[in-house]
């Protein structure tokens, strides 16, 4: 039997008191049928806290991408349950905007399509354009945009959906060293300033050392929690630090043996 739900945070005196945002009790799924199945995930169980920044690696073929489209809702566990508290943004690799539309109208199709008021409409596209610094760039087209401006952009229009639990899978994995390390200051300025869970794919070990404040390893295929690494860095941190590497390191180390046992 499988379960998909999701439920409004609980209230207690005015404020929000459920302790986790995302639960995944013991959740299979599978494609295709008969000879043809292929187990993605089996028996993963993990709970994401509220306001916890939790980053997800693993090798190709692992089940992560699967994984957020389980939490986003676009597919349904073959057994186990799946619960999120609040609503979720998700954010791909590719910022896939809409090339006809400037930076304001993409980013305000996604408030426009929560029948929102055009005087709050407008007021909140502001100020989301202002929260990922591109109110100058407001009428401006993606290909106007250089790759990181579009991602921004993205980020946006994700936080426009009002998000408790911002999906983000390798969102940065497409751009180049520099503008990588620019946008994971900015997502953690703005992740710190939004109060918004966040559970981040990657391949990048280091990005996921850098970012995280829990990481997850998944076994290679089928996935299942390999192992957890609570970061504990303080922050704000810089990706070519000495203790992010060390960490990264022991994180690889792990992986390797995970992709290893697999290849056996």
């Amino acid at each position: 039997m499988s379960l998909l739900t999701r439920e409004p945070p609980a209230v207690v005196n005015g404020h929000t008191a459920a302790p986790d945002a995302v639960r995944v009790s013991n959740v299979t799924k599978d494609f295709g049928t008969g000879s043809q199945r292929v187990k993605a995930l089996d028996g993963v169980d993990l709970t994401v806290r509220r306001g916890e920044f939790l980053c997800i690696v693993g090798a190709s073929g692992c089940g992560k991408s699967t994984m957020l489209n389980l939490l986003a809702g676009l597919d349904k566990p073959t057994a186990g349950t799946v619960e999120v508290v609040g609503r979720t943004g998700l954010m791909f690799q590719e910022a896939a905007l809409f090339p006809w539309l400037t930076v304001r109208k993409n980013v305000e199709l996604a408030i426009k399509l929560g029948k929102v008021k055009v005087p709050d409409r407008k007021r909140r596209v502001a100020e989301l354009l202002d929260l990922v610094h591109l109110g100058e760039f407001a009428d401006r087209r993606p290909h106007e945009l250089s790759g990181g401006m579009r991602q921004r952009v993205a980020l946006a229009r994700a936080l426009a959906q009002e998000a408790d639990v911002l999906l983000m899978d390798e969102p940065f994995g497409a751009l180049d060293a520099m503008t990588r390390d620019v946008l994971h200051d900015e997502l953690e300025r703005i992740w710190q300033q939004t109060g918004s869970t966040v559970v981040f794919v990657t391949h990048n070990v280091r990005e996921a050392a850098r970012l995280g404040d829990r990481v997850v390893l998944l076994s290679s295929r089928p996935g299942r929690v390999a192992a957890e690494f609570e970061v504990g860095l303080p922050r704000p941190r810089r990706i070519e630090e000495a203790a992010v590497g060390a960490l990264a390191t022991e994180i690889t180390h792990r992986l390797r043996q995970e992709v290893a046992r697999h290849a056996r």
